[in-house]
C-alpha cells in the first residue's frame, strides 16, 4: 500500500484531489477532520490544549471553541507554534493508526489530506508527497466562500503556512487547479495511472 500526503495552500482543492482518489479505491483521512475529533473532550488533544492555553479556550460544554482559539494562535506566530506542538504529535498518532487499519483492507492507496502536512513533519509518515496548486485569488475565494471569512482572515491563515511554491518544490508531483472541477478529476487520474498503472 502506499501511502501518500497530499497537501497545498487553504483553498488549492486538496480535499477534491481526496474525494477523486477515494473513488479509485484510496483510503483516505482528512487531517481537519482528526483535528476536530481531538478537540472533543476526553481525547488526548482536547487536554493538550487545556494544557497548553487555559481553560478559557472552552465553551459551556467544555469542548474546544475554535473562534476562541483561533483568536489567540491566528496572527501570534508564538502562539500558533504553542498549539502545533501542542496538537500535532497526537494527530499524527491518530494518522499512524489509520494507515494501519487501511493497510489491513488491502487498499492500494491511503491518501493523508493536509494543508500542514509539510509544516508538521508528516511527510515522514508517508512514500509521497503531492502538491495540489492553484492561483491565489482562486484560493482566497474559495475559502472566502466556503468558510465566510475575509480576505485578510484567509491570508492570515496562508501566511501561517508555508507557499504554493515551497510546498510544490517539495512534492514528489503536482497537480494544478486552475480549471474545472472535471478537468481537476483528469489530472488526478492520469497521475493516478503514472503510479498505479491500469491494474488497481
Amino acid at each position: 500500500m502506499l501511502k501518500i500526503g497530499i497537501t497545498g495552500v487553504i483553498g488549492s482543492g486538496k480535499a477534491e484531489v481526496a474525494k477523486i482518489m477515494a473513488s479509485l479505491g484510496a483510503a483516505v483521512i482528512f487531517a481537519d477532520e482528526i483535528s476536530r475529533r481531538i478537540y472533543e473532550p476526553g481525547d488526548p488533544g482536547h487536554q493538550a490544549v487545556v494544557d497548553t492555553f487555559g481553560e478559557d479556550v472552552l465553551d459551556e460544554d467544555e469542548r474546544i471553541d475554535r473562534a476562541a482559539l483561533a483568536a489567540i494562535v491566528f496572527g501570534d506566530d508564538a502562539e500558533r507554534k504553542r498549539l502545533e506542538q501542542a496538537v500535532w504529535p497526537v494527530m499524527a498518532a491518530v494518522v499512524e493508526d489509520k494507515f494501519a487499519a487501511a493497510e489491513a483492507e488491502d487498499r492500494p492507496a491511503a491518501v493523508l489530506e493536509a494543508a500542514v502536512l509539510l509544516e508538521a513533519g508528516w511527510e515522514q509518515l508517508v512514500d509521497e508527497v503531492w502538491a495540489v496548486t492553484t492561483s491565489e485569488d482562486s484560493s482566497v475565494e474559495r475559502v472566502r466562500r466556503r468558510d465566510g471569512l475575509t480576505g485578510d482572515q484567509v491570508r492570515a491563515r496562508m501566511a501561517a503556512q508555508l507557499t504554493a511554491e515551497e510546498k510544490a518544490a517539495r512534492a514528489d508531483r503536482v497537480i494544478v487547479n486552475d480549471g474545472t472541477l472535471e478537468e481537476l478529476e483528469e489530472s488526478v487520474r492520469e497521475v493516478w495511472q503514472e503510479v498505479f498503472g491500469d491494474g488497481s
